[in-house]
């Protein structure tokens, strides 16, 4: 019988100290493969007056030397998961042969930095000594996109996993953790080295719809023209050749694919950047999007709703199951949109099920995010209403 490389658990309802110190101690116990590596830990926004206590608790009892996690209005526990709860998330991972170093960043870090290298020297990693990074930032009091674009400089193509914290909306407050440290701004940064790395499936809820197209003359964030013609004349072209049915699914849920490798053979699911279409002049022909498209780039239009996003994620799970067949993996961490859940699928648990179906039984810990991180291409993205995925994969 295989010995367990992982495990995770939700502790649910208010802060015990007992109950906790003896919940973690067990949780602990069942990862006999061999000592715990890391720990992830995921709290709800009733938590934060208990996190430091809670995180010393789950440090000492559940003989954890590194801890990292954030705060959020839901969580994400094996095949479970758990919006509108109360309670602490945990997974412990036994990581055999991994490099693992963590850090956390600042706002004023992000404003201060001007090179690749500067970020080398802030974390200590050097990016051929890394396979992969996991980051819970919060979204509130830092600018993520400008950090993200430095992490590219300094990182890319290596892939950045995980997703921007969630706590009290209202007071535009929360969370990040790193071992007995409580942070409300910045990011906190795990970089896995040496003999495990990240797998990553990036499901950004779409489907494509109609031919891939290239633009071919673009202003900004205007898409003026696709295939020399009018952007506006081939959206139309697009939509009127959908039955009757599929134009009604479109209303609201209609987007853009933008391809971020334009050298691959052919394009597939996982190469498109999804992005909203926010606007289109029909006496002009323009479309405007949420990106910065360039000439020659591939477009394709995009659906999105509960069906997409399950036809994305099935097709995607099954590519990475097939791409990893025969590689052990020691677990996982799921971080999906807010805007997932029962919301979108009228079900619960639909993301964390169909990651058991496909690769489990898995243990998975995660959140509910305000924007995801992962890659696409060579390049890592904010994204939203996305599921990403990121796996401890033997190296």
């Amino acid at each position: 019988m295989t010995k367990a490389f992982s495990a995770a658990a939700h502790f649910s309802g208010p802060f015990d100290d007992q109950a906790l110190q003896e919940w973690v101690g067990e949780l602990s116990s069942r990862v006999a493969a061999g000592p715990v590596s890391l720990g992830l830990a995921f709290m709800t926004p009733d938590y934060f007056d208990e996190a430091e206590q809670t995180l010393e608790i789950l440090r000492v009892h559940g003989r954890i030397p590194l801890l990292m996690g954030c705060s959020s209005t839901g969580l994400v526990v094996n095949h479970q998961e758990l919006e509108n709860t109360s309670g602490v998330a945990v997974a412990l991972y036994h990581l055999p042969g991994a490099d693992l170093r963590a850090s956390h960043f600042s706002p004023e870090q992000v404003e201060e930095a001007n090179s690749a290298a500067y970020w080398h020297h802030e974390t200590g990693v050097e990016a051929e000594a890394n396979n992969g990074w996991l980051v819970f930032a919060d979204p509130f009091h830092m600018d993520c996109q400008g950090w993200l674009n430095q992490w590219n400089e300094a990182y890319a193509p290596l892939p950045v996993l995980g997703g921007l914290a969630s706590g009290d909306q209202q007071a535009q407050q929360t969370q990040l953790y790193l071992n007995g440290d409580v942070f409300d701004e910045g990011g906190v940064a795990l970089s896995i080295g040496g003999d495990v790395r990240l797998a990553s499936v990036i499901s950004q809820g779409c489907t494509p719809i109609g031919d891939t197209w290239t633009i071919t003359k673009a202003q900004g964030n205007v898409i003026l023209e696709i295939a020399n013609r009018p952007a506006y004349e081939v959206l139309m072209e697009t939509i009127g050749e959908l039955s009757e049915a599929e134009q009604l699914t479109l209303r609201g849920n209609l987007f853009v694919g933008l391809v971020i490798n334009e050298y691959l053979e052919a394009f597939h699911r996982g190469d498109f950047l999804i992005r909203n279409l926010m606007g289109a002049d029909p006496s002009v022909g323009a479309l405007v999007v949420g990106a910065i498209p360039r000439m020659g780039q591939t477009i394709q239009f995009q659906r999105r709703d509960a069906r997409a996003a399950t036809e994305d994620m099935s097709e995607l799970l099954t590519r990475s199951s097939r791409e990893l067949d025969g590689r052990t993996i020691y677990g996982g961490s799921l971080h999906c949109c807010n805007g997932r859940g029962q919301g979108l699928f009228q079900a619960p648990s639909h993301d964390a099920r169909m990651i058991q179906d496909r690769l489990g039984p898995l243990t998975l810990s995660g959140f509910f995010c305000n924007g995801e991180l992962g890659p696409v291409g060579d390049k890592n993205f904010l994204h939203g209403y996305t599921a990403s995925l990121a796996l401890f994969v033997e190296k």
